[in-house]
């Protein structure tokens, strides 16, 4: 395993990309709305990596055929833009980033679109809360573990399942890069967490079983086995000398 360490001029430069891969996912999320099919939401990210003269990370990535990944309801992640027409009670991931300076950014979020069910919203809102862990627990010589443990906290805290099957990863000149930062651990275990580190945090929760499977038929889209509801919120960080910064916040952020 060989992890980056960034210099303070290469995190700029990342500042950059995060920044408006947080901008794209915003735009991406505004766009999803009863009606509106999943390739329109891809049309948005295209326009605006157009617009900016910058490149959607995902497109092309390892044969991925669209500018971000777009999963509705019980499809995880790498969901693939089509014809599919987004409905009321629908869950919609939009995971994009954007490669510019040299440096990707890499972001999620879930998106409930006209959803009564408390047990969705619920999920959704805890899976906010187990981003939200995951990144107070960061910092210079914290363990990876001591990651995953805060956020498998929150989510079985409240009766949900934490998928193993994928993880987060370290980002950088490469959207995925070593280490590979598990939602689940034992604290006090695994890497060691080192100031120019820059890592994505992205918890993907589950309704039901935590199981997961790959489509068969696009050879890409991670779907539960139960066919329960899965949300995913992720977000890039750069470990700082004191804690962590989070890179994918809009320029505006509070």
């Amino acid at each position: 395993m060989k992890v980056d360490i960034k210099t303070k001029a290469e995190i700029d430069r990342m500042r950059v990309a995060c920044r408006m891969s947080a901008e794209v996912r915003d735009l991406a999320a505004a766009a999803c709305r009863p009606g509106v099919t999943t390739l329109e939401i891809d049309r948005v990210v295209r326009d605006y990596c157009q617009k900016n003269k910058v490149k959607p990370s995902f497109l092309g990535y390892g044969g991925f055929p669209g500018a971000l990944c777009v999963s509705v309801n019980d499809e995880v992640i790498h969901g693939i833009p089509s014809n599919r027409m987004i409905m009321p009670g629908d869950i919609v991931k939009t995971d994009v980033g954007v490669n510019t300076l040299g440096f990707n950014g890499d972001t999620s979020r879930t998106v409930m679109v006209g959803v009564s069910d408390p047990e969705v919203i619920r999920l959704v809102e805890t899976t906010k809360k187990c981003l939200a862990a995951g990144i107070a627990a960061c910092g210079p010589g914290v363990h990876l573990g001591d990651v995953g443990y805060a956020i498998q906290k929150v989510a079985e805290d409240a009766g949900f399942g934490v998928v193993r099957d994928w993880i987060g990863h370290g980002v950088g000149r490469d959207v995925h890069e070593d280490p590979e930062v598990p939602n689940y651990g034992k604290p006090g275990t695994k890497l060691v967490l080192r100031p120019g580190m820059t890592i994505a945090i992205e918890p993907m929760i589950t309704l039901g079983d935590q199981k997961t499977y790959v489509d068969s038929s696009n050879k890409w889209t991670v779907v539960t086995c139960d066919h329960g509801m899965a949300a995913h919120f992720e977000h890039t960080v750069a470990i700082t000398d004191d804690g962590c910064e989070v890179l994918t916040v809009p320029a505006d952020y509070p």
